[in-house]
C-alpha cells in the first residue's frame, strides 16, 4: 500500500468519524445553533484540518503538507464569500432558524459530491491538456479583477437567479416550508417546498463558487490529494462558519478585495509558471503563496474591522 493510499484511507476514516461526532454530539435536529456552539464546531473542523496537515507532513513530507495548508486557507477564505450568499438565500425564502442546520448540512453534502465530480473532471483535463492551466490562469486574473471592482449594486438576488427560475419552470413549487419537509402532497399532487429549493440552491451556488476556487487550488498544487482534501475540509467547515459569522460577515467590507488580490496573484503565477520555476524551487513557491494568502486575507479582515465602512450612517459613506 502506497503512502498516498494510506493518506486517502486516513482522510476518509477521519471524515466519517468527524461527521458522526458532529451530527450526533454537536448538532441537534430542530434546535437553534448558538454562537458558543458554532465557535466550538468551527474550532473542531479547523482543528481537524490542521491535524490532517500535521499528518500529511509526517506521512507525505513538508512540500505536500504546505501545499495542502495553502489550498485549505485559500478555500476557507473563499468560503466566507459563500456564507454571504447563503444568508441572502435563507432570507429570500424566509427559512426558519430551526431549519438552518439541517438544510445547510444536506446542501453542503450535495456540494461535496458535486465538487468531487468537478475536481475529478478538472484534474483529468489538466493531465491530458496541460495548457488548460493557462486558461485557468487567465480566468482567475479576470475573476479577481471583476471581484475587486464589483460594487454593492451588483448584489445577488436568489429569486432572480437562473437556478431558481429553472426549478420554478420544471417543478411544482409551493411558497412555504411544509413544516420542515422538502416534498409534500397538496390537492393530491406532489409539490416541493421552499426548503427543497434552498437545498438545491446552496449546492448549485457552491458549485458556481467552485469555478473560482478549484482552479485557484490547482494554481497552488496539481496534486490530486491536495486538491481533494483541502476542498472537502473547507466545505465541511462551512456550516459551523455560517452560524459563527452570519451576523458579522457583512462587516468584512474589504474581504472581497483581499480575496480578489489572491486570485489575481495565483492566476499570474499559473501564467508565469514556466519562468518562475526556473528561478524558484517548488518549496519556495509554496511558502510565497502561503504568505500572500495569509497576508491578504487577514489584512483585509483587520482593515474591514478598523474601517467600519458599513457601520457609518448612509450620509457619511463615501
Amino acid at each position: 500500500m502506497t503512502t498516498e493510499q494510506i493518506t486517502y484511507i486516513v482522510f476518509g476514516g477521519v471524515l466519517i468519524l468527524a461527521l458522526i461526532f458532529d451530527l450526533g454530539l454537536l448538532s441537534k435536529k430542530g434546535k437553534k445553533v448558538t454562537i458558543r456552539q458554532a465557535l466550538f464546531q468551527t474550532f473542531f473542523w479547523v482543528g481537524l484540518a490542521l491535524g490532517f496537515f500535521v499528518f500529511m507532513w509526517i506521512e507525505n513530507g513538508q512540500s505536500l503538507a504546505l501545499q495542502y495548508l495553502s489550498g485549505y486557507l485559500m478555500e476557507w477564505s473563499l468560503s466566507i464569500d459563500n456564507i454571504f450568499v447563503f444568508i441572502l438565500i435563507f432570507s429570500a425564502f424566509s427559512v426558519k432558524e430551526k431549519y438552518f442546520s439541517r438544510v445547510l448540512l444536506i446542501g453542503i453534502l450535495m456540494a461535496i459530491v458535486f465538487r468531487i465530480i468537478f475536481i475529478t473532471v478538472g484534474v483529468a483535463l489538466v493531465e491530458k491538456f496541460h495548457w488548460i492551466l493557462y486558461v485557468f490562469g487567465v480566468f482567475l486574473v479576470y475573476t479577481g479583477y471583476k471581484m475587486f471592482t464589483a460594487t454593492d449594486d451588483e448584489e445577488f438576488n436568489p429569486q432572480d437567479s437562473k437556478i431558481y427560475k429553472f426549478l420554478k419552470r420544471f417543478l411544482p413549487l409551493v411558497p412555504h416550508d411544509g413544516e420542515g419537509r422538502y416534498r409534500i402532497v397538496e390537492n393530491g399532487k406532489p409539490v416541493y417546498t421552499t426548503l427543497f429549493v434552498v437545498v438545491i440552491m446552496l449546492a448549485a451556488i457552491d458549485l458556481v463558487f467552485a469555478l473560482d476556487s478549484i482552479p485557484a487550488v490547482m494554481g497552488i498544487s496539481q496534486d490530486k490529494l491536495v486538491i481533494y482534501t483541502s476542498n472537502i475540509f473547507a466545505v465541511l467547515g462551512l456550516r459551523s462558519l455560517f452560524f459563527l459569522l452570519r451576523g458579522a460577515v457583512s462587516k468584512f467590507d474589504y474581504l472581497q478585495q483581499g480575496i480578489a488580490i489572491v486570485l489575481v496573484f495565483i492566476g499570474l503565477k499559473m501564467l508565469c509558471e514556466k519562468w518562475i520555476s526556473q528561478v524558484l524551487d517548488k518549496n519556495t513557491q509554496v511558502f510565497i503563496s502561503l504568505g500572500v494568502i495569509m497576508i491578504c486575507i487577514s489584512g483585509s479582515i483587520f482593515y474591514s474591522i478598523f474601517m467600519h465602512k458599513k457601520g457609518l450612517p448612509p450620509e457619511v459613506k463615501e
